[in-house]
């Protein structure tokens, strides 16, 4: 399948900038120790593949997925093959005990790579999901950075998202917690980031749905007013790569917006899609419609698709990779674009937040409404959409 023409796309968006760079790269990348956190995620294993190829001295890769691990080593030697350097995986969860040992052992790490997200608007759903994502999205993130610190790294790379800008979802304020407090850690270790689309058909995600729901024989469902940009795996490795061993302290990365790179609709990336395998998208009046309809679509080559307005909580009507009140250095690359932050953080708001965590998180009864709360006061112009209606609920 061609991800570029799915997406709408011709070419690849930052194959120049990634020429211009690649001796230096390359350079860099063989005389390195790596250990990348979430590596078996589609992100992860981009940018596993990216230093893999770049011949690293060593590449370590933690992720709890035991499952995803074990492809990613297959997709490797069957693709890439072998290094001299040492690569090995590690099936642990970067909050454990466990990783904390794998950190203190060896020789150290120059550069950390945190790839490691709860990514899905639909964890927002329940305080239990919602603590879940606060773990992984920010206490893990400083708990990481501290142990890349204390055992001698480089630098630390951590990846955000771009609905951290102007967020309307608890998963993307949760990230933009997150850079808050990456900034207070770069006073004591040098930290760079990257805020990028959708990776298209990466796990988990909607595009990803299209494939299980086609190879299972079940409609597709899509809503139409919803856009995104869409970058493909191997340029979200590349993005974060270039962050990582390009980027300054605090810089944060992102696509730049170009006539390559153009907001798209879900829905017209599924007709797409069904049109490259052969058949054409049969869009029906409701869920019912299509489930009931299935077989006898799909028999004379028509997709039962459901294509709706979307009215679930924290959907954004677009996506954007910076503020108005952010600075920008569009020089540099020409695909690329940084965010140039300066070494400024909110000390007591960022204790409170912690502070308050803890103290949630001892109670007996969890409550969504206090989170979303703390939230609030961590981004005083937080405009989350809260309509009643999750994911969960649809097809």
């Amino acid at each position: 399948m061609n991800v570029l023409q799915m997406i709408g796309r011709g070419q690849p968006l930052f194959d120049v900038d990634v020429q211009r760079e690649e001796r230096g790269l390359s350079e860099q990348v063989a005389a390195s120790r790596f250990l990348v956190i979430g590596g078996a995620g589609s992100i992860g294993q981009a940018v596993t593949r990216e230093i893999f190829k770049r011949r690293p001295q060593v590449l370590h890769v933690v992720d709890i997925s035991e499952n995803n691990m074990v492809e990613l080593v297959r997709d490797i030697r069957s693709t890439l093959g072998y290094i001299d350097g040492d690569f090995r995986t590690f099936a642990i969860d970067c909050g454990s005990r466990e990783f904390e040992a794998l950190m203190q052992a060896g020789q150290g790490y120059d550069y950390v790579l945190n790839l490691s997200a709860l990514k899905h608007v639909r964890s927002e759903k329940d305080p239990f999901t919602l603590m879940r994502l606060i773990e992984v999205n920010v206490l893990n993130t400083i708990k990481t950075i501290e142990l890349a610190r204390a055992h001698g790294a480089k630098k630390y790379f951590c990846v955000s998202t771009d609905k951290a800008a102007n967020p309307v979802n608890m998963m993307g304020a949760s990230k933009r917690i997150m850079e808050m407090f990456l900034m207070q850690a770069s006073a004591r270790l040098p930290i760079s980031t990257a805020r990028f689309a959708n990776v298209a058909f990466s796990d988990g995600s909607l595009l990803h749905g299209f494939n299980q729901r086609f190879a299972k024989r079940q409609p597709i469902s899509a809503p139409n007013d919803v856009r995104r940009y869409f970058v493909t795996p191997q340029e979200s490795g590349e993005l974060c790569l270039m962050s990582c061993l390009l980027g300054d302290n605090r810089d944060i990365f992102f696509p730049k917006l170009s006539e390559d790179l153009d907001l798209t609709r879900f829905s017209e990336i599924a007709v797409r899609y069904l049109e490259h395998l052969g058949y054409t998208a049969h869009p029906c009046a409701s869920e019912d419609e299509a489930r009931d309809r299935a077989a006898e679509l799909i028999a004379r080559r028509e997709w039962p698709c459901y294509f709706f307005a979307s009215d679930t909580t924290g959907e954004k009507d677009f996506e954007e990779f910076f503020t108005d009140a952010e600075t920008l250095d569009m020089q540099r690359f020409g695909s690329i674009g940084i965010v140039k932050n300066a070494p400024d953080h909110d000390a007591t708001r960022l204790n409170h937040f912690l502070d308050t965590i803890r103290a949630i998180r001892k109670g007996a009864t969890w409550q969504k409404g206090e989170i979303v709360d703390l939230f609030n006061h961590m981004i005083p112009d937080f405009s989350h959409k809260e309509t009643g209606k999750y994911l969960d609920g649809r097809m």
